[in-house]
Parts: C-alpha cells; structure tokens; sequence
C-alpha cells in the first residue's frame, strides 16, 4: 500500500520541478477559464512579438533605410502591392520592413529599460527600507518629485537633456531607454521599500540578526527574495508602458532618427499628413504594430495580477467548481 501511494506521488515533485524552468508555466497551471485564454493570448501576442524582433534581418525584405533595389528607387505613397506588401511611405520607405524593424527598436528599448530601472529601483529601495534614516527619507522625497510628473513629459526632457532629442541608433536607443529608467524607478522604489520595511521586523529576520548575520546577507537572503514577488506584473506594465512612451518620444521628433533605425512613432508622425490624403497603409501597420505589442503584455500582466491575488483567483475559480458540481449531479440524477 505504501509502496503505491509513493509511486502515485512521485510524478508531482517532477511536475513542479520543471515548471520552475519554464516562464510562465506556473501561472498556466493555476489559471482556468477566462483567465487562462487571456495569458495564452497575452503570451502569445508578446512571443510573435519578440520573434519577429529577433528574426528582423530575415523576415524584412529590405533595410529600414532602404529607398530602392535592384530595379530603381521605390515609388512615394505606393499602394500595397506584390513588391511592398504593406505599400512605401511619403519618404520612399517600405512600411513592412519599417514595421518589422521597428520591432527590435522597441524591444531593444524595453529590455534596457526595464532592466536599469529594476535594477536601480530594487536596490534603492532595499537599502532605503532596511537602514531608514536620512538616506530613506531622502530617496523618497526624490522618488516622489520624479513621481508627481507627468511621464511623458519628464522623459522628453531626459531626452532632450541626454541626447539632443536626436541620436544614432545605439545612441537614441540608449537615450530612450535611460529616459523610460528614469520615470520607471520610483515604482520599484517604492513597491521594495514598502515590501521591505514589513518583512524586516519579521521574525526570521530577528533570528538572522540574533545568530549574526551580516546586514548584506539578511539583504539579499531573506529579505529580497520575499520583496519581489510582486514585480513580474509591474515588469509586464511597464514594458506596455516603455512601448507607448517610446511611441510618444518619436512621434513628437524626440526619438530616433529615421536613418539610423525604424521606430514606430516616428513613422505615425509623417504618416498624419497622409491619412487626410487617402493613404492609410502608411499610419495604420505602424499604429498596428503599437496596438498588438502593448495588448499583449497588458493582457499578461492583467493575468498574472489576478493569479497573485488570492480573491480574484477563488472568484474565477468558483464558476469551474459550480459547474464540476452540476456535472455531477446531473449525472447522479441519469444514474
């Protein structure tokens, strides 16, 4: 009997064990109904996303700067056709491979974005709520000022102030990134500091000060580990976010330029003048591309919210329960 229930049990740890290797796949586990269709789309959308940021120099049929092939310069405002797919901009530009290119510039920009800002913003916020004193009320007052701005706004100015609101490629993509780093720390800041402050006076950490532990070893053993488990949405949140904002710093001329590599924005901001022309190919792939990139991780961190808390999980779940329930009264009741 023992012997069975152990074989019956074993196939669990294996379960887990995998999962732990596998983004994501913890949350699958745990979603049903609505909830799961949402993460399977939201996961979905971001991984077509990535990929065709990946695989840009093979699926693009030509450079984002491309104005002409083998058989001339491309024709101005050109309808979609066999030749460009998505049709040429007023400036003789592929729209596809501008749109295509235009992916890896925003996940470039995401990544280093979110990156610097998580990295900045949980060390800050570590230290500020461990040690208090001067130094957190000093982080605090500055994370709130930064805060109170409006985003968009405070990363125009860092643009402006980094890169002349123009720059190379590497160069704009750093500018940006840096610009997006500076309006997202505070949110880290402040959801680590606060994580922080509560679990250090718990009583695991007490006994890790009684045996002597070192401060940086309660830091970074037992105290961050409990303190981020909220990030992976905020993660998700702020990619969407650093997607619109980078959209915004290009579409007003403070972005990258076009020449140096394809970014969305910017493409939206000469494709105005053609919509009340007729040319709509021009202003609706790019605006597209925005609009699919930024449900995808919204939907994802919508769904990872409602799997982190405990309330709206048991509310999904109910309805699956309900109708295991009636499924098998009903088949109490033919039997």
């Amino acid at each position: 009997m023992s012997t069975a229930t152990t074989d019956i049990a074993a196939p669990a740890p294996r379960r887990k064990g995998w999962t732990r290797f596998v983004p994501f796949a913890g949350y699958l586990r745990q979603s049903v109904g609505w909830q799961r269709g949402m993460l399977i789309a939201g996961l979905v959308i971001t991984g077509v996303f990535v990929l065709v940021a990946t695989l840009a120099p093979l699926l693009a049929p030509y450079g984002y700067a491309d104005l002409r092939d083998d058989r001339g310069p491309f024709d101005s405002q050109a309808a979609p056709s066999a030749g460009h797919l998505l049709g040429t901009t007023v400036g003789g530009f592929d729209v596809l491979s501008r749109v295509i290119w235009g992916a890896r510039t925003a996940v470039l920009v995401v990544i280093l974005a979110v990156v610097m800002s998580l990295f900045i913003g949980v060390a800050l916020g570590l230290l500020s709520g461990y040690f208090g004193g001067w130094f957190d009320r000093i982080v605090v007052v500055i994370a709130d000022a930064i805060y109170a701005f409006p985003s968009l706004l405070l990363a125009i100015v860092m643009s402006i102030a980094i890169s002349g609101g123009q720059s190379s490629m590497m160069g704009g993509i750093l500018a940006a990134a840096i610009s997006i780093t500076v309006v997202f720390v505070p949110q880290y800041l402040r959801v680590v500091r606060s994580e922080t402050v509560r679990i250090k006076s718990e009583a695991y950490v007490e006994s890790a000060k009684v045996v002597g532990a070192s401060s940086m070893r309660i830091m970074t053993r037992h105290v961050l580990r409990n303190a981020t488990r909220t990030l992976p949405l905020i993660i998700t949140l702020n990619a969407s976010e650093a997607i619109l904002t980078l959209a915004g710093l290009g579409f007003l001329g403070f972005g990258i330029e076009p020449t140096a590599a394809a970014e969305w924005g910017y493409d939206l901001n000469k494709a105005v003048a053609d919509v009340s022309a007729g040319v709509w190919w021009t202003a609706v792939f790019p605006g597209l591309a925005i609009v699919l990139g930024v449900l995808g991780l919204t939907l994802t961190g919508e769904s990872i919210n409602d799997l982190a808390d405990p309330r709206l999980r048991g509310r999904r779940a109910a309805p699956a329960e309900d109708l295991m329930a009636e499924g098998a009264t009903s088949e109490e009741a033919e039997s």
